[in-house]
């Protein structure tokens, strides 16, 4: 069975990071990608110019548009933008999802610039966070959710991440790169206690997206693997499109990962 995946985000015109991510990392990863637009961004890979909220209400018409007629089989929650849209996604959720929910808390872009309106955290974290089966918040982002210093150590996230499962999600990603190590290590924690996923740092600037990638690649997996493998061949996946991202060339600032690397052999080749 081909799983059919629902990503709910706003876009990027570049194709590196939100949606168009998204649904390229649902299809490498053999999973038909279908797409709910909360706002539409435009941004390129030196930032964001500005970005434009849809109503809610049409918010959830697509929602609703797309469990009317095709079985999900996994959800991912990126950009939501307002409260209203939070509160909105978190209806149809309930009302419609049999199936895992990965929600991204999406908050600041890679280039610095804000994506959640200041309303929203509240509504993230009561409305949607519960209902998730994973989230994957990185340092700064769990520091807003939980209204705290960002930690400083790989104790510090230990603790970080308590709170983060007191929230209601049945596991949490607490990714670790904003960590000053020469490893990044992320913690997965869930009914099956606690994990500690290191990584070898890549030295690459091309890294537009890969908070995305790596929440929706978790997605495309879940139908099919239990989540701790989900989330390792997801690593995995995200680590090697970071290793191929100097094949392309896209931008003049903080460059996408290549989310077809295993399928465009040779694509950087003169």
């Amino acid at each position: 069975m081909i799983p059919n995946v629902l990503t709910i985000a706003g876009t990027d015109p570049t194709g590196g990071a939100g949606l168009q991510a998204d649904l390229k990392t649902f299809s490498a990863l053999g999973a038909y990608g279908m797409g709910a637009i909360t706002a539409v961004v435009a941004q390129n890979t030196r930032g964001v110019r500005s970005f434009v909220v849809l109503e809610p209400d049409f918010v959830g018409a697509q929602i609703d548009a797309v469990f009317d007629d095709v079985r999900v089989d996994a959800v991912k929650v990126g950009m939501i933008a307002n409260a209203a849209i939070a509160r909105v996604v978190a209806d149809r959720l309930r009302r419609h999802a049999r199936c895992p929910v990965v929600v991204d808390p999406v908050m600041v872009a890679k280039s610095g610039d804000h994506l959640l309106l200041p309303d929203a955290v509240a509504a993230l974290r009561e409305e949607l966070l519960p209902l998730a089966a994973l989230i994957t918040p990185n340092l700064p982002e769990a520091a807003v959710l939980l209204d705290c210093p960002p930690p400083q150590s790989l104790d510090d996230m230990h603790a970080m991440l308590a709170a983060l499962s007191a929230l209601g999600p049945q596991w949490v990603l607490l990714k670790g790169g904003h960590l000053r190590a020469p490893h990044s290590t992320d913690l997965l924690g869930g009914p099956d206690g606690v994990l500690e996923l290191p990584a070898q740092r890549l030295a690459t600037t091309r890294d537009h997206g890969t908070g995305c990638t790596l929440a929706a690649a978790v997605a495309a997996l879940l139908p099919t693997t239990d989540t701790v493998s989900a989330v390792r061949r997801a690593k995995d996946y995200l680590n090697a499109s970071l290793a191929a991202a100097d094949q392309l060339d896209v931008g003049g600032g903080r460059g996408p990962v290549h989310h077809f690397h295993a399928m465009w052999r040779g694509s950087g080749e003169g």
